[in-house]
């Protein structure tokens, strides 16, 4: 006898459950637990990785990404304007860009930052942290540009028009009326943007660093040459997780609030 629709997908259900109870039952018969536990479980080798993880290498990683972040917002909301303008050369300028660097790895920029510019311009050598805040703003502005320019078109043509009525200049219900509403609009995909911004800032590495200058992926990488096992990676990912976790959280708490946002900055 045949089965209904309801059957099968009960009856498949269910075999996706019996065939991760056995993958499950696989893997917890053939790992080599106690292994697993001395290479990425040493609590000795964990703690010798306190305070530095937190005071050193946890804390320079934010400052990266906040320092990327506020030039990526600047400069992509000047891109986002320009995508919209009714100048010609400002259209293209921006999609250009947009396209450019979107279509290049955020390492080859690093690398383009910290190697370039000094070949470039002879005699001009970036601070650390402005080479890093330059890197990740370049990157993180062509996918914020995107997000911005889609929220600004999200806001209902009827509010510049009513702030036109009022007297308001083209720029003035912009500023005060379009920008604001658009920013409420994308405030989603721009936390979405930090969190990606959060494990670009592991480049920082190309630039060179002295040991109070590490971020966390570095700070982890040297730890490995130091100790035995794994247990520096499982720390500078917990970490990771203090930073990205409560942002993933704000995120959803925001698309709650304000809605799913705009798609326009995915990657």
């Amino acid at each position: 006898m045949a089965m209904t629709r309801r059957q099968r997908g009960v009856a498949f259900r269910r075999a996706q459950y019996a065939l991760l109870f056995v993958i499950i039952v696989v893997v917890a018969l053939t790992a080599n637990w106690p292994q697993i536990g001395r290479a990425f479980f040493d609590l000795d080798v964990a703690a010798a990785q306190f305070p530095d993880v937190i005071t050193v290498a946890l804390k320079n990683t934010i400052v990266f990404t906040a320092l990327g972040f506020a030039l990526g917002l600047v400069l992509g909301l000047v891109l986002a304007l320009m995508r919209l303008s009714s100048v010609a050369p400002y259209r293209w300028f921006a999609r250009a860009y947009i396209e450019f660097f979107r279509g290049l790895p955020a390492l080859l920029i690093f690398l383009a930052v910290g190697i370039g510019i000094p070949t470039a311009f002879p005699g001009v050598l970036l601070p650390r942290n402005a080479s890093i805040m330059v890197s990740l703003g370049i990157v993180s502005a062509a996918y914020m540009a995107e997000t911005i320019r889609a929220g600004i078109q999200a806001v209902p043509a009827g509010q510049v028009e009513a702030a036109r009525s009022l007297g308001m200049s083209q720029g003035r219900a912009m500023v005060t009326i379009v920008i604001p509403q658009a920013f409420r609009i994308i405030l989603p995909p721009l936390a979405n943007e930090l969190i990606m911004l959060t494990k670009d800032s592991s480049l920082a590495f190309l630039l060179g660093s002295t040991p109070l200058q590490q971020e966390l992926a570095q700070f982890s990488r040297q730890a490995l040459l130091e100790a035995r096992g794994l247990t520096p990676i499982v720390v500078a990912g917990l970490c990771y997780l203090v930073i990205t976790i409560p942002l993933s959280i704000l995120q959803q708490r925001l698309e709650k609030k304000y809605g799913a946002g705009v798609p326009g900055g995915a990657k």
